[in-house]
């Protein structure tokens, strides 16, 4: 039977890119934990640098990472406080630098990243975008190599290759260090969250780095391990469902009994996602589901 994830879902990365620093924001939770992962990437020395998630509202988190200046750019990969609450601060303490996310609402001098495969030049970096809702609506991951301004990438496919090198997948909370992740509903949604995860199931041997917990060796293999168990999931929901559960916190009492009862309410979210995704028939949707008492 499919049980609680606080494992790896892959093989730990053994080092990060000589690019990259982390700065680990100082709120450890169930939620985040051991706090939210700031990603500093700077080329070469003098390159301004760019930042992933700056985090919590926290003054001696953002001063960490304003002593990281110069800094170029800002690039968020979803809109929880956990990763954004610290912005207006943090850009007050580098003079109103961009800042890019999905959400217009966190997007502050430039456009909203809404196209798959859009490719952000500059800072001696090479980004892609890769859309990945299903945490939430406006999830993405980057694809960052250091390899200057690149030729435009095609839109739809910026998958590398085998031979790419130096390359790092940001995934925010799309995939995390350990454990899963939970789809946020009703916000968050299980169909767009399945096709995501099929999607990064086609980045072999891509090093992710996490919005929490620990960098992982292979952003496919973390992102089967998590297809797999999500459909596990469903099984157990349906199980439940005929079995007599009607509303969510039925359903959760069920299948998430090996969960500590404190974190329920979250549990709480996966399994809305769940069901509203089965009254679909399994496909995504805007609009809520109807049937299943989910209030």
């Amino acid at each position: 039977m499919t049980g609680h994830v606080t494992a790896p879902a892959a093989a730990l990365a053994e080092a990060l890119p000589g690019w990259v620093t982390l700065l680990r924001a100082p709120n450890p939770g169930p939620m985040t934990l051991d706090g939210t992962n700031t990603w500093v990437l700077r080329a070469a020395a003098g390159e301004p640098a760019v930042v992933v998630d700056p985090g919590p509202l926290d003054e001696g988190h953002l001063a960490a990472i304003a002593a990281q200046a110069p800094v170029g750019l800002v690039l968020i990969t979803h809109g929880h406080h956990d990763h954004t609450e610290g912005v207006p601060r943090l850009r007050e303490l580098l003079d109103g630098v961009p800042v890019l996310a999905a959400d217009p609402a966190h997007t502050n001098g430039g456009s909203p990243l809404t196209t798959p495969g859009a490719r952000l030049g500059g800072f001696g970096f090479g980004i892609d975008l890769v859309v990945t809702p299903g945490h939430t609506a406006d999830s993405v991951c980057f694809l960052v190599r250091p390899v200057g301004d690149p030729a435009p990438a095609p839109a739809r496919d910026v998958r590398p290759t085998p031979s790419t090198p130096d390359v790092a997948l940001f995934s925010g909370d799309t995939i995390l260090g350990r454990g899963t992740t939970v789809v946020a509903h009703p916000d968050g949604d299980l169909g767009a969250y399945l096709a995501s995860l099929e999607l990064l199931g086609g980045y072999d041997g891509v090093p992710v780095l996490p919005g929490h917990g620990p960098a992982l060796a292979d952003c496919a293999a973390a992102a089967r391990f998590y297809l797999a168990h999500r459909l596990a999931r469903l099984d157990q929901v349906r199980q439940a469902v005929a079995g007599g559960a009607r509303t969510p916190e039925q359903v959760v009492e069920v299948v998430y009994a090996d969960v500590d009862r404190s974190l329920w309410w979250a549990a709480g979210w996966s399994v809305r996602a769940q069901l509203d995704y089965l009254e679909r028939g399994g496909r995504e949707s805007a609009e809520p589901a109807r049937g299943l008492d989910t209030a």
